[in-house]
């Protein structure tokens, strides 16, 4: 099914849009340069991104944004991506209301700077994982209909699951950036909820994709090298 451009813009612009509303109403003010600094990182990142899936892989992106909520996705798993969806609000909603509106975080300004770092370089492995991997559906589910393989090389040669690795490179570097330590606390919760399905989605493709297991048998970390 091919992607209709239009409906693609209207998605980011969209995203943009709420994702605004909920930082800056919850910060209490659209005065806020680090809020702004992070939005257009986060969607000029998502725009190159997607820009690249429409010149070299419009399958995959086609997957990204329709693959979810299809028959084949366990349901625990449509429940784990509503779930997910709201406490990322809530998350970016906490971090406009502790760094700003009320100031309970104390944070240095080259702490901010460091998180932004972090921020691109997450997304630098976001993009390593997304050229590796044309099957990289947002759901938990084996592509049947597309020849699902297993992926090995790039950042699957040394975690099973890059993608979720890259996340915490994400979630650590918004929070310094947007200078909130209650948004890093929260992060490491949302961290938390990543490596439970990243346990359960492993026992989806041990059952359903070949080669799986044997690819579990070579890599051994999950998210970091040596610890997990």
């Amino acid at each position: 099914m091919a992607l209709n451009l239009k409906l693609v813009t209207v998605v980011f612009v969209g995203s943009f849009v709420v994702f605004a509303l909920d930082l800056f109403l919850a910060a209490g003010t659209f005065f806020w340069p680090a809020g702004w600094s992070f939005l257009l990182i986060f969607i000029g990142a998502n725009v190159a991104l997607v820009r690249w899936l429409l010149r070299h892989d419009p399958g995959l992106l086609t997957e990204r944004m329709t693959g979810f909520g299809k028959s084949d996705e366990p349901t625990w798993d449509k429940v784990f991506l509503v779930v997910l969806q709201v406490f990322w609000l809530a998350w970016l909603a906490l971090m406009g209301l502790d760094a700003v509106r009320f100031h309970w975080s104390q944070m240095s300004g080259w702490l901010q700077v460091v998180g932004a770092l972090l921020l691109l370089g997450s997304f630098y492995l976001f993009f390593l994982t997304f050229r590796e991997n044309p099957y990289l559906s947002p759901a938990i589910r084996v592509q049947t209909e597309r020849g699902q393989t297993v992926i090995s090389t790039g950042p699957y040669h040394y975690v099973r699951h890059p993608m979720y690795a890259a996340v915490i490179p994400f979630m650590v570097g918004t929070t310094l950036m947007l200078g909130s330590w209650y948004g890093l606390l929260m992060g490491l919760i949302f961290v938390g909820g990543l490596a439970f399905r990243a346990v359960r989605e492993e026992g989806v493709l041990r059952a359903e994709l070949p080669g799986y297991e044997e690819y579990m048998g070579k890599v051994k970390y999950r998210f970091i090298p040596y610890v997990w």
